[in-house]
């Protein structure tokens, strides 16, 4: 029993000892204050310099002034001088402070109300301290924000995963490496735009709010517009409006932007993430290929200098050309079944249930052939690879491919045996696309949350004539993991979705 008083008077001592913490800090922002030397009244602070300039540029800065700002992130020394660690968005700088330097009045006010956490401007001189460490030596620190709330413990830091993502700030702040991420994804976005742009690509910003769910397989978010009193849906895709563009003449278009889905959750999905698209007139899914292996290449070697990288342990080779299989031939390899020999739905659910394959009743030949693909063959491209001639069945919006009807132009890329982009030869016979879209509706009306409805006014765009096209799209948030390591799309969202926590 003396154990377990012990163990269970241990939270409250942790939390006396946290209160005690939290009264103090107030104390000293209190005492701020009635020294008229709050530091919330400060409007601005102007800096020359960042910490990592003056590590790489020491020897023209030695012995001149500079000012710089940032968090202090540890302090030691008590007496006559202390050292503080600045953090600011480029790195670390030591300062030092001396009191005989700034003064004992200042160097004292300084001592007494300064925490771990709080935003500093320092003025001072640029030196090498005894121990060779580049430093400020400072003639003037200000108290520019007061952290009332402790940053984690130092050795443990913050590493509880749901505290990362619910505190971003907090994670930002006591781990740089993440940091390094959200600057590499501006960096990869930055990366796609300069490509496209010089590629003639106009970029352009469709609606986020339909009236009309469409452009992919997915179930939407519902709100509700009160003036026009009707349901609305968030985009799931951007494709539909992209096309429509194409009808209107511009021939290259792009968008980069958030889609939304209301689907499960894991750590390649969050309910927001972002696409981007491009759509090309007078060319195929072969040109789609071209730029789509081209434009992750060039991304990965501005980045990151390199076409290679690692991901789980394997060497991902972007530089090499990226290989081309069709689902049918992935099947017959890694399956071992051979679908061009099946000719009924009949015979499509006798090989299903022969491999445990999971089906439903509404699904027909070719999105059997798609579970055989997702069961045995996914996981296998590792090596970036372009899985063509996707069924009919799971295409509602590629072309047909015309020396073998039941199958469509279009592609998939896959790395690491998961989907990175989907691109059609776009399907642009207006009555055939109806007849997909009735076929969708139907299966809607069937039960499949993830169908869509039929778009008649996309359909109306289509018989005032699409140019010949090509389209892709592609996961930001995926490729974002890919060049920089992250195991789960989370580590690339600043603010992931998360379950709210209960009080």
């Amino acid at each position: 029993m003396a154990n377990q008083q012990g163990n269970s008077s241990q939270p409250q001592a942790a939390g006396e000892e946290m209160s005690e913490i939290l009264r103090i800090r107030r104390e000293k922002l209190f005492k701020m204050q009635e020294e008229g030397r709050d530091p919330y009244l400060h409007t601005r602070f102007e800096t020359d310099c960042k910490a990592q300039e003056i590590l790489e540029h020491f020897e023209e800065l030695e012995n001149q002034p500079v000012s710089v700002a940032g968090r202090i992130m540890s302090r030691r020394g008590m007496g006559k001088v202390a050292f503080l660690d600045l953090r600011d968005s480029s790195g670390r700088i030591q300062v030092y402070a001396k009191i005989d330097v700034m003064g004992e009045e200042h160097y004292k006010a300084m001592q007494a109300a300064l925490d771990i956490g709080d935003i500093v401007g320092v003025k001072g001189e640029v030196f090498r301290t005894q121990r060779g460490e580049i430093s400020v030596k400072a003639l003037e620190v200000t108290i520019l924000s007061k952290a009332l709330l402790p940053l984690p413990e130092k050795y443990h830091g913050l590493t509880n995963t749901d505290a990362r993502y619910r505190q971003r700030y907090l994670d930002l702040i006591m781990n740089p490496e993440v940091r390094d991420v959200f600057v590499k994804r501006s960096k990869i976005i930055s990366a796609i735009r300069e490509y496209l742009d010089s590629k003639d690509f106009l970029e352009v910003e469709t609606p986020v709010l339909h009236t009309q769910a469409g452009g992919a397989a997915a179930r939407p978010f519902i709100t509700h517009h009160n003036t026009l009193d009707i349901d609305m849906y968030l985009r799931i895709a951007l494709e539909l409006h992209l096309k429509r563009l194409i009808v209107g003449g511009f021939e290259r278009v792009y968008e980069i932007g958030r889609n939304f889905r209301n689907e499960g959750m894991d750590t390649r999905h969050n309910p927001e993430f972002t696409m981007l698209e491009f759509y090309q007139a007078y060319t195929d899914i072969h040109g789609m290929m071209d730029i789509t292996e081209d434009l992750i290449r060039y991304t990965a070697h501005k980045v990151l200098g390199s076409g290679k990288v690692e991901r789980d342990g394997v060497e991902i080779d972007l530089d090499k050309p990226f290989a081309r299989i069709s689902m049918l031939e992935a099947v017959r390899q890694y399956a071992g079944v051979d679908f061009a020999q099946v000719e009924t739905l009949e015979q499509a659910r006798v090989l299903a249930d022969e491999h445990h394959i999971q089906y439903e009743q509404r699904h027909k030949k070719g999105e059997i052939l798609n579970l055989f693909f997702e069961e045995f063959c996914e996981a296998k491209l590792v090596q970036p690879t372009f899985l063509t001639g996707h069924p009919v069945d799971i295409s509602p919006l590629a072309k047909k491919d015309p020396d073998n009807p039941e199958y469509t132009q279009r592609f998939e890329l896959f790395i690491c045996g998961g989907e990175y982009a989907n691109a059609f030869s776009e399907l642009n016979d207006p009555i055939d696309q109806r007849e997909r879209f009735e076929t969708q509706a139907a299966q809607k009306a069937a039960g499949d949350d993830e169908a869509c409805d039929v778009d008649e006014d996309f359909l109306t765009a289509l018989e005032y004539g699409l140019p010949p096209t090509g389209g892709m799209g592609m996961g930001v948030d995926r490729l974002v993991m890919l060049l920089t390591g992250a195991q789960s799309i989370r580590d690339v969202l600043l603010f992931p979705t998360m379950k709210p926590v209960e009080n």
